[in-house]
């Protein structure tokens, strides 16, 4: 039998987006958008890096599946649905909700770093992109902080012994790296279909621990690299003109300017 890996790590963070249910609106001070009274849910590419996880370990070839996530108290919500779907125990790195709507990829990236160091693990699984702000850097960061070797987009993951074999998709077709642990991954679409949480499994997940940080416990610095301007509601779009022919398209182009 293979040997397990010691640790396998689930990140779900800064990915973990928001459910706009209601009409966007722009904040009076124009710093962003207003979040009030909207539900977190995890984010599409991190459920299936959790159900990648809980695929090894059901194959015996981890021994723990941690969810990690980086934000204010609710984050909680969303390490509970990772743990009803077979995460082992949670790490909340607790950040309040002002520092939180600047925090991006570089600061997560930090703290995973450090997380891993200080847990001792060699195997971090996050999902590939942000789908809020589309951001595809954390991983990629992440592994450049730890100086491990990393496998991007991933849609196929085995293990075998100290080695992954990875296939992703690149823009001529698919390619196959292979990575020594410890390293990072990032999961694809492709790489499987997350199951949905049993009723029973989520009673259970509410007696899984928990375990609650602070960045400045880890030693990161959440200073942020980039400031925020100005967010500006989109301009209204005027209505359409239809015209019968081609003739009258470039008579309605001439009088706007446009020829």
């Amino acid at each position: 039998m293979q040997e397990a890996i010691p640790q396998f790590w689930i990140f779900l963070g800064c990915l973990s987006y928001r459910v706009l249910l209601l009409q966007i609106r722009v904040k009076p001070d124009k710093t962003g958008v207003v979040t009030d009274g909207v539900k977190h849910s995890m984010n599409p590419f991190c459920e299936i890096a959790v159900e990648e996880a809980v695929r090894l370990k059901e194959k015996k070839l981890v021994s723990e599946v941690v969810a990690v996530c980086c934000g204010p108290q609710q984050c909680q919500e969303t390490i509970r649905t990772a743990l009803a779907m077979g995460a082992d125990r949670g790490l909340h790195v607790e950040i309040p909700a002002k520092d939180y709507e600047s925090l991006g990829p570089f600061q997560v990236s930090k703290i995973l770093a450090a997380l891993a160091k200080k847990e001792g693990v060699n195997l971090l699984l996050l999902g590939k992109q942000a789908i809020d702000d589309d951001c595809n850097q954390t991983g990629q960061m992440t592994a450049a902080f730890l100086d491990w070797p990393q496998g991007t987009f991933a849609s196929e993951v085995s293990v075998d012994g100290d080695w992954l074999k990875i296939e992703r998709e690149v823009d001529g077709g698919l390619e196959t790296v292979r990575l020594k642990l410890p390293a990072v991954v990032t999961a694809d679409l492709r790489l499987n279909e997350p199951r949905y949480a049993t009723l029973p499994n989520i009673m259970k997940a509410k007696k899984k621990k928990i375990e609650v940080v602070k960045p400045s416990d880890l030693g990161v610095d959440l200073t942020s690299r980039i400031k925020t301007l100005s967010v500006e509601d989109p301009p209204q779009r005027k209505a359409g003109v239809k015209v019968e022919t081609v003739d009258d398209l470039v008579v309605k182009l001439k009088e706007s300017g446009k020829i």
